[in-house]
């Protein structure tokens, strides 16, 4: 038996878990009419064959209907959804794990304009920032219906096969009646802290009567807000303790902050540039507390940092969960001393991101995960052998390289530059975003593995790509920055890449003229303004940056406001002329009407990349589809057939930004999908 501390098992009350690893809960926004249908089964199952210990799903279920989902959570509160919770659960042991599920409300963490449009409830009418609804303070009668309403939820999980239910209380309505800032009742309900954790405890009352002893019982909770006047260390040891003393739970799962606002979430969930387990050593504190069984999780993205956690006895189980999103194979890797092989989290936060947006959690790096029933995860060999060859070591093209390899072809790369990456080895200057440099390392280790050859330095031209005689060419040579967007005066600005790659000195007095809305815009605003500048970002739409989402957004802003950078929004750069040293920046407004200048130094535009297609169209006319992928065969998972040139030499496809300006995920995703079908 292996003396790893992260692959021993652990007994939670009659519960055996066969490691110490978890994947906590989350929601990645899959459900469908509320209900864990197939694309969520098999998302939640991947995990489970990759040998985590448990794996807790729903990111909070919603037990009322007054509680509705603004991250399409599953709804806890309708009978149906048994047959698909016993669905999920079977399938998850059948591979030896165990599987939970985290059930709320969450209060004043919503708003009233979805589902049913009832009014939001909390302790007091204080509004969250983060969802800006003003709620009713709550009655007797809610009090009473809610409780009620967990109790219902617990038994419909049960009946589904759980092996336990988890409350989610930090943030939602269980914390509003915890946290003094937001508990204003009178009664058995408000006041002293004994009041206010007795709804939590009443909830728990009237699960346990429900389901009985022989079912797991936990909560997920903050033992410090952070907040003036809120929930302190002291209080939330005490409440530890309470927990623990009711008799009612089985396990402890510490949170450290508030997620009303952007700025704290972001510190309960720390991204990219962040300090790894900021709160690793708080969870170990109320461990020794209350020596009670304690889970953990928050950016404990590598294994290290996961046996560290329990070897020096901070938790009892430890938490990987975006991990998991990157890598649902950890537990296996380890197993098979292959650690190596793990692919990383790179702290990227595309993941939660794309949930606060309303979307579905994808990982920037992985795109199989949450699209299980149609991309694979471990790559097939071929029953042929081919000549692949990529042009471009980018994000796309490295993906493509790798999945070839892993099919067993013969895989040769091109690239111009000295390196690999593309536009992330330039994103990765960034001391913040610096973990984005992972993406191309491991894929670059992987395919080394795989005997993919290298040709760094080299400008593949057409003749240099027949001349490896390939059975199937892709091209992913990305794409460069486009400036010339103005009316007049082009020649007087530079890319926001000219800035970050230090290309191109700063000037004192900058504009930055942001229609793209991504990191890059707000990389360049903080070296310039870190280099002395004035700097002003500009942009066309209501608001700047919508591509960095709010997560990710909240590192930049904390720099840029220390360092003065004006946010400027609804106005547009129209043209621009050089006037001696200085430029005048002629400004409008898609609204109409308006008309301004600026005069500054520099002006700097972000308004994404327009593809280096040269290559492809040069082999477009040997190739024998003519450079056509069909989407339908793309999207059903089938090899590429089409023949409009029976004289051509080979298969030619382009992928990445080489096609339009994307992003990472898109990026790799084409590169996964073009290259696991050939």
């Amino acid at each position: 038996m292996s003396n790893d501390p992260l692959l021993q098992p652990y007994q939670l009350k009659h519960l055996t878990l066969r490691n110490r690893i978890i994947v906590t809960s989350h929601e990645p926004a899959y459900p469908e009419d509320g209900m864990p249908k197939e694309r969520y089964r098999a998302y939640t199952l991947e995990r489970a064959r990759g040998g985590v210990a448990l794996t807790m799903t729903a990111g909070s279920a919603a037990v009322s209907r007054d509680s509705p989902p603004v991250f399409n959570n599953l709804l806890a509160y309708k009978d149906e959804i048994v047959p698909w919770i016993r669905e999920m659960t079977d399938a998850v042991h059948e591979e030896g794990a165990a599987i939970m599920i985290q059930l709320t409300h969450l209060g004043r963490r919503t708003r009233w304009d979805k589902g049913d449009w009832l009014p939001v409830v909390s302790p007091s009418h204080h509004r969250e920032p983060a969802h800006r609804a003003f709620p009713k303070k709550l009655e007797d009668w809610d009090i009473e219906r809610i409780i009620k309403d967990f109790a219902d939820a617990a038994e419909r999980m049960k009946a589904g096969g759980m092996d336990g239910v988890e409350l989610e209380a930090y943030g939602h309505l269980i914390d509003q009646f915890a946290s003094p800032l937001t508990n204003e009742l009178d009664g058995p309900y408000g006041g002293p802290l004994e009041n206010r954790m007795r709804f939590c405890l009443d909830v728990f009352k009237a699960m346990r009567k429900r389901v009985g002893d022989d079912f797991i019982l936990g909560v997920r909770y903050t033992a410090d807000e952070r907040l003036p006047g809120g929930t302190d260390k002291a209080d939330g040891i005490a409440i530890s303790r309470m927990l623990k003393e009711s008799g009612l739970i089985d396990y402890l799962n510490v949170i450290r902050g508030h997620i009303d606002t952007d700025p704290g979430l972001t510190d309960v969930i720390p991204i990219q540039g962040m300090a790894s387990a900021p709160h690793l050593d708080f969870a170990g504190e109320i461990r020794a507390a209350t020596s009670f069984p304690t889970f953990h999780a928050a950016k404990i993205q590598d294994v290290a940092t996961a046996r560290h956690a329990i070897a020096a006895g901070k938790v009892d189980m430890i938490g990987m969960t975006r991990a998991h999103m990157t890598d649902p194979h950890i537990v296996r890797k380890i197993i098979e001393k292959r650690e190596e092989d793990i692919r990383p989290c790179v702290g990227a936060n595309y993941c939660l991101d794309r949930i606060y947006q309303g979307g579905m959690a994808f990982c920037i790096h992985n795109a199989a995960t949450g699209r299980e029933q149609t991309m694979p995860h471990i790559i097939e060999r071929a029953e042929i052998c081919k000549k692949v060859v990529v042009v471009g070591a980018g994000p796309a093209g490295l993906e493509a390289a790798r999945v070839a390899a892993e099919r067993g072809h013969d895989v040769i790369v091109f690239e111009a530059a000295n390196d690999p990456g593309g536009q992330i080895r330039l994103t990765a200057q960034s001391e913040r975003r610096r973990e984005m440099i992972s993406i191309i390392d491991w894929r670059m280790s992987q395919c080394e593995k795989l005997g993919v050859a290298f040709h760094f330095n080299t400008w593949a031209e057409a003749e240099t790509v027949t001349a490896e005689n390939p059975d199937v060419v892709i091209i992913a040579t990305g794409g460069l920055p486009h400036t010339d967007v103005l009316s007049k005066g082009n020649e007087l600005v530079v890319s926001s890449w000219d800035i970050i790659s230090g290309d191109v000195k700063p000037g004192s007095n900058v504009l930055i003229f942001d229609d793209a809305g991504d990191h890059a815009g707000l990389q360049a605003a903080e070296f310039l303004a870190k280099a002395g500048a004035k700097v002003e970002i500009m942009t066309p739409d209501r608001s700047f940056a919508p591509e960095v989402m709010a997560m990710n957004l909240v590192p930049y802003m904390r720099s840029l406001q220390t360092l003065d950078v004006t946010f400027t929004v609804t106005f547009r750069l129209e043209s621009a002329e050089r006037n001696g040293n200085q430029i005048v920046a002629n400004v409008g407004s898609d609204y109409g009407g308006v008309s301004k200048q600026r005069v500054v130094d520099q002006i700097v535009v972000n308004q994404g990349t327009i593809p280096l297609d040269e290559l492809y169209f040069e082999l477009k006319p040997l190739s024998s589809n003519l450079g056509e992928t069909s989407y339908d065969q793309l999207l059903d998972g089938k090899p590429q057939s089409v023949i409009r040139n029976p004289e051509g030499r080979f298969q030619l496809f382009r992928i990445g930004d080489a096609v339009a300006a994307r992003n990472t995920h898109a990026a790799i995703y084409d590169g996964l999908r073009i290259a696991k079908d050939i």
